[in-house]
């Protein structure tokens, strides 16, 4: 029996190749991207998900109560994962995490500039990153060691075996000592790094983080066995308050998450959690699922419309006896027979795009050729594609009366025309959401590439200040001053693409003793203000013709509103302690991304002579201003200017604009998959509808000559074969327009400044579904208008 139905499976197949081929292209590409899809969730959903103490492996948060906003991040006091550990019998282990900093390293004549962070010696004993050489207690036990990658440790020693107890010299500062080698990370984690300091160090260059009013790195918990999260939460929730005696009415609380789910949920909402990179993983997922449905669609319409052509098959069947479970069975075989061959293609199509997939995505994905799992999941899909497209072509033919089907021609019921003309609607639908979804999200990356920063971040160059350069700054900066095309030159903190530092030690004339706000701040150079291209808005930069600037400061407009000065110039302010007064104020600048509304913002003069432990990223950039159309020659003479200044010392340096860009990469990675996955999911929605209008030409042929004979114009003719499908567009766009607007609306609530959702977007891409349709049926249209109508009339 088996054999008997795969040999009339096969022989329809051939028979109909055309539609066949249609049937089969439409369901590979339909798998091929479901698969792919799959495969892009299960590596964001691996991220951090490896360690063995996962389940007990906590990130803490930060809430600030501020003017009836609450503001949240993984910004704590530097101090904070000891206390915790010290004072709360639930947290086994702890450790604070310093942010990512790239430093210059020297071992002899070899010198390399390596990224990595600092923890504290419990470090390793919680995250599962596997050691080479040394053991998890002594790789950060002592100030003096350091951890090294295996990249590292074979770069600088030949080997991780050989760079045991070696000694490595830092930014030409200090001397450490490799206490230990780890494995390089593997792709699926969110904080790579390739070397790791002693959590003692950061204290004792940052004096700083020992100050409870300080926020800046992350604190890392590790609950016993059998604590509750949830009580020790609540339990912890108001930790801080002990540690801010001197104003309790201030208002910070912390929270607690999953490690292992903060890389998918690191959006904050009004101090909750509540979303982050799960929502591309879910929209995506929707995305897989609608484009395998569409294909699935087509194959019931193209069945169901072609089911006259098997009318005298079905019926001799039941005249001989069949049953109708029998037919159901043999077309649900003959559905998934064309499933499989459409998952072998789907298999080499992945095969063949997956290495551009990986460069758009910046992924590592391999195809896991080598687990059951893989092969289990990619059989389970390509059933269930072909038992979901067979089930309602198996039903309808099946029903058929083989009495009715045998005495003479057969008129399909209205009940099945309109569930097919559902379908078709059903998949624009889809594919209308979808072109909706990809404009408005191409608007919003163009939005945030075109968006107005209050600075000009076209020509300006950031250039770390590493190695000798720390204690040259000004030597360096009349230099580049004397090289032509050079306009401007400061310095400051970080860079101002990402501010992260945040302090509430700061006072000012009339403050409210119940208010203690949060503010973040940067020191900056001579300049900083011209370099930049900023606004005054009132007062001045800072100058070497007054003195008392060392005791200054510059405030953006969001501290001005915030401290409730209308006249602020001269005012007192008292930052870390150290008084001083306000010599100007900024037009309010983005020094974050476009997902957070605007800071404010303290800036303070830079005096210092040389930079300590991470100084190189936090007080070690240049800002240089190129002249347009100088940068590859202002470039080639900044290099040579750092072979003299700096010989031992690479020369390096970042474009603004790129870093700026670099803020939004997930943005527009996902822009890039919506319209990738858009025009497939148009793709397959326009095989289908050629497959149907091929089939409802071939029904009109007739009745087509007979009306050209009548005199029918070919405007005509055409509107006949058209008018159906293109009534099911507009239909399919009045439920569509609601349904994206909702989506795009929750989407674009995660950037606070963002586009506009506006009427011509709706109207464009219901444009473009009705010039995609006429497109697609005029293919047939066309071809069924010039028929020869002799030999259409032949028979009559």
């Amino acid at each position: 029996m088996f054999r008997s139905h795969f040999r009339i499976a096969i022989r329809n197949l051939w028979k109909h190749k055309g539609f066949s081929a249609i049937n089969v292209t439409g369901l590979a590409l339909g798998i091929a991207c479901s698969l792919l899809i799959f495969l892009w969730v299960i590596d964001e959903r691996s991220i951090d998900a490896f360690h063995a103490n996962a389940p007990r492996l906590y990130s803490v948060y930060l809430k600030i109560y501020n003017e009836g906003n609450i503001d949240a991040s993984y910004a704590t006091p530097g101090l904070l994962a000891e206390e915790l550990k010290r004072t709360m019998p639930e947290i086994e282990k702890a450790s604070g995490i310093g942010w990512s900093a790239t430093n210059t390293f020297a071992v002899g004549d070899k010198i390399l500039k390596e990224e990595g962070r600092a923890a504290d010696a419990d470090f390793f004993d919680m995250l599962s990153y596997p050691l080479l050489e040394g053991s998890p207690r002594e790789a950060l036990s002592t100030p003096d060691g350091i951890a090294i990658s295996r990249k590292m440790a074979t770069a600088f020693f030949g080997s991780p075996q050989k760079a045991l107890h070696q000694t490595i010299r830092y930014d030409n500062h200090r001397n450490f000592t490799v206490s230990a080698v780890f494995e390089d990370l593997p792709a699926n984690v969110s904080q790579p790094f390739d070397f790791l300091l002693n959590w003692e160090v950061m204290k004792q260059e940052n004096s700083w983080i020992t100050d409870w009013g300080n926020n800046g790195p992350e604190t890392l918990l590790q609950l016993r066995p059998g604590a509750d999260a949830a009580l020790l939460e609540k339990k912890i929730e108001n930790f801080l308050l002990t540690y801010n005696r001197e104003n309790p009415t201030y208002h910070a609380t912390l929270g607690l998450q999953r490690y292992d789910e903060r890389y998918l949920h690191s959006r904050f909402d009004n101090g909750q959690i509540s979303g982050g990179r799960i929502t591309y993983v879910k929209l995506f997922s929707l995305v897989a699922v609608f484009i395998l449905i569409i294909a699935c669609i087509n194959f019931m319409n193209l069945t169901t419309a072609r089911s006259s052509n098997r009318l005298k098959e079905i019926g001799v069947r039941k005249a001989m006896g069949a049953v109708r479970a029998q037919l159901i069975r043999q077309f649900i075989g003959e559905a998934v027979l064309i499933a499989l061959f459409a998952g072998v293609l789907a298999l080499l199509l992945v095969l063949l795009v997956l290495p551009a997939f990986n460069q758009l995505t910046s992924k590592a994905i391999a195809l896991p050729l080598h687990l059951p799992a893989f092969w289990a999941t990619l059989a389970g899909l390509t059933l269930l594609t072909g038992i979901i497209a067979g089930s309602y072509p198996a039903l309808f033919l099946s029903g058929f009366h083989p009495v009715k089907v045998l005495k003479g021609p057969f008129q399909q019921k209205g009940g099945a025309l309109w569930f097919r003309k559902g379908l078709v609607t059903f998949q624009f639908v889809l594919s209308i959401v979808l072109i909706i979804s990809t404009i408005l999200v191409s608007r919003q990356i163009q939005y945030i590439q075109a968006a107005k920063l209050g600075y000009d971040r076209e020509n300006l160059v950031y250039i770390p200040i590493d190695g000798d350069l720390a204690t040259q700054k000004t030597v360096f900066r009349q230099e580049a001053l004397r090289l032509p095309g050079v306009m401007a030159v400061s310095q400051m903190l970080g860079n101002p693409t990402n501010l992260t530092l945040q302090t509430s030690e700061i006072d000012w004339e009339g403050r409210d003793t119940q208010n203690k706000s949060y503010f973040m701040h940067s020191t900056v150079g001579y300049d900083f203000i011209s370099t930049m291209h900023l606004q005054i808005a009132q007062g001045r930069d800072f100058s070497r013709n007054f003195a008392t600037d060392s005791a200054g400061y510059i405030l953006n407009e969001a501290a001005v509103k915030k401290m409730g000065f209308k006249d602020p110039i001269g005012k007192s302010l008292r930052f870390w302690g150290k008084q001083g007064q306000i010599i100007g104020v900024v037009k309010d600048f983005h020094f974050q991304s476009l997902h957070n509304r605007i800071e404010p913002l303290v800036l303070r003069l830079d005096n210092s002579k040389a930079s300590g432990i991470f100084g190189t990223f936090q007080t070690g950039t240049f800002l240089v201003r190129i002249q347009p159309g100088k940068t590859r020659q202002v470039l080639s003479e900044l290099e040579q200017l750092n072979k003299i200044l700096n010989p031992q010392y690479p020369f390096s340096y970042q474009f603004s604009d790129r870093e700026y860009d670099r803020l939004y990469k997930s943005e527009e990675i996902i822009g890039r998959l919506s319209i990738i996955f858009a025009a497939l999911a148009i793709f397959i929605s326009c095989l289908g509808l050629l497959g149907l209008s091929i089939f409802t030409a071939e029904q009109k042929t007739k009745e087509i000559s007979i009306r050209k004979i009548l005199g029918a114009s070919s405007l005509s003719l055409f509107r006949v074969l058209s008018a159906d499908f293109i009534s099911l567009v507009g239909i399919a766009f009045l439920i569509a327009v609601p349904v994206a607007w909702y989506a795009m609306h929750q989407w674009l609530a995660q950037f606070a400044y963002k586009t506009s959702i506006t009427w011509w977007i709706f109207a464009l891409s219901g444009l473009l579904a009705i010039l995609i349709a006429l497109g697609t049926v005029s293919i047939q249209a066309i071809k069924t208008i010039n028929i020869n109508l002799v030999k259409s009339l032949r028979g009559e």
